[in-house]
């Protein structure tokens, strides 16, 4: 990410055209302080240390006391020793002169260096990272506490006032789910816009389901200078500066990802494979209001398989339902589930219901698990319907939507009962716990929730019309 040497953020607004976008000015204050920070100094100790750990150098000075340890320094800024507690043998400390004092760290070595929550390769690592942090958190601990009240976000919108600008300008959709709102771009010259808002844009003929997804941040190490696409300003330190968002690749400090909204837009190459990846991230990576595996599948099923004798109940070959869940990893939605290549169709029925058992969190989610329980448990008919019908509401959209999409074909598959003898119990009992799992991982729970998950699949197969 290039930076610049203003640090300001006049000219970062975004124009009502995508086109006449200008990037923001990455604010360079905080790269400035680092290269202010003081560099470390180590203190070689004159003699031979006995018993001095493999993993330390000769910065390492034997059992002294901190006042000793003071003394060493000789209160040179960035100076620091290594020494052994004399209260506590085998315990060691770092003694660092930062800000005209003498700062003592318990210093801990799992194959790594640390005293916090980051691991260095070598102590001078640690102790560049420390002065680092220690002089910009002291000259600007007013400026990091407000770095998240002006965001860049809010301007140029990664996902929020470009989307909504250009939005006004695409054709609404029609028929679509109560949860699910389709939006079709015209050309827009994209090539133009910045890395930030890349993942924003609506790109040519793309459908895109505006579906709520949160950010998958995780701890990452910058290698140069980078900044915050949240708030725009540099990312300190020489490890673990920031976190990236592992599905759309977003990179902000940690303090600024607790305001990031729930706008990641996942970026197709970072996505692996389709079995086994959380849903909402599948249909967003993809741009489709449902994951493209329920889709293909079901649509073969119908052309093909809906008056099956036993259709989901009777088993397809294992190795086979394994070849087709590979070539939708390898392949998405051009894999080839066609008669030609599967004429059995109870592979192409176990191969959708293994993407289903295959789901990190299931389509009725862990978070609405026990309601769904419960409200199955209800004795009156119209209460129960009611209350089923309540829960649905919670369900995430992009869930709610594949819930809704699988009712439908199941209750055409209980209008063939003549021929595939499968009602809406029957298919009770092999979706309940394909499609619902408990959130703790307890056979006895399992068993026990057996007969309501049954019944909760059959309320949604015979009311489907009625619920969604």
């Amino acid at each position: 990410m290039a930076a610049s040497s203003n640090s300001s953020l006049s000219g970062s607004s975004v124009s009502s055209d995508a086109e006449e976008y200008q990037p923001p000015i990455w604010k360079s204050y905080l790269y400035q302080l680092q290269q202010e920070a003081p560099r470390p100094k180590r203190i070689i100790c004159p003699r031979e240390v006995e018993n001095r750990p493999k993993y330390y150098g000769r910065e390492f000075h034997g059992i002294i006391s901190r006042e000793q340890a003071d003394e060493l320094l000789g209160g040179v800024e960035g100076a620091y020793i290594l020494r052994e507690s004399q209260r506590q043998p085998g315990c060691y400390t770092l003694a660092l002169r930062f800000g005209n004092q003498t700062l003592n760290y318990r210093l801990f070595h799992d194959g790594k260096h640390f005293v916090g929550e980051k691991r260095f390769e070598s102590i001078h690592d640690l102790v560049t990272d420390g002065l680092i942090t220690l002089y910009i958190e002291t000259k600007a601990a007013e400026y990091i506490a407000k770095m998240t009240t002006n965001p860049i976000y809010e301007h140029i919108g990664y996902a929020t006032l470009l989307r909504e600008k250009v939005s006004r300008r695409l054709s609404k959709s029609k028929n679509e789910s109560r949860k699910a709102s389709v939006t079709n771009e015209e050309h827009t010259p994209v090539e133009k816009i910045s890395s930030l808002v890349r993942r924003a844009a609506l790109t040519h003929n793309d459908n895109h389901f505006n579906y709520e997804k949160t950010h998958n941040f995780k701890v990452h190490t910058f290698r140069g200078p980078h900044w915050c696409e949240y708030c725009a300003n540099f990312m300190w330190g020489l490890i673990a500066q920031g976190v990236r968002c592992s599905d759309c690749g977003l990179n902000v400090h940690k303090q600024c990802s607790k305001h990031v909204p729930n706008d990641c837009q996942p970026d197709l190459k970072r996505i692996k494979k389709v079995y086994c990846c959380d849903l909402t991230t599948l249909v967003k990576a993809h741009n489709t209001q449902r994951p493209m595996v329920v889709d293909i599948c079901i649509r073969e099923i119908e052309a093909r398989g809906l008056k099956s004798e036993g259709i989901y109940r009777v088993s397809g070959f294992t190795e086979h339902i394994e070849d087709v869940k590979m070539a939708f990893d390898r392949d998405g939605e051009k894999a080839d589930i066609s008669a030609n290549i599967y004429p059995d169709i109870n592979i192409i029925t176990g191969a959708l219901k293994l993407y289903f058992r295959d789901l990190p969190i299931p389509v009725i989610t862990y978070d609405t698990y026990s309601k769904f329980i419960e409200a199955a448990k209800i004795a009156n008919a119209d209460e129960r319907l009611e209350a089923v019908h309540e829960v649905l509401m919670l369900l995430p959209p992009a869930h709610y939507e594949t819930l809704r999409y699988l009712m439908i074909h199941l209750k055409k598959v209980t209008m063939n009962e003549k021929d595939n003898l499968m009602n809406a119990e029957n298919l009770g009992i092999v979706f309940g716990p394909t499609l619902m799992r408990p959130p703790e991982d307890s056979t006895l729970t399992t068993l026990h929730d057996m007969r309501y998950q049954k019944l909760i699949v059959q309320i949604l197969i015979e009311n489907e019309d009625v619920l969604f």
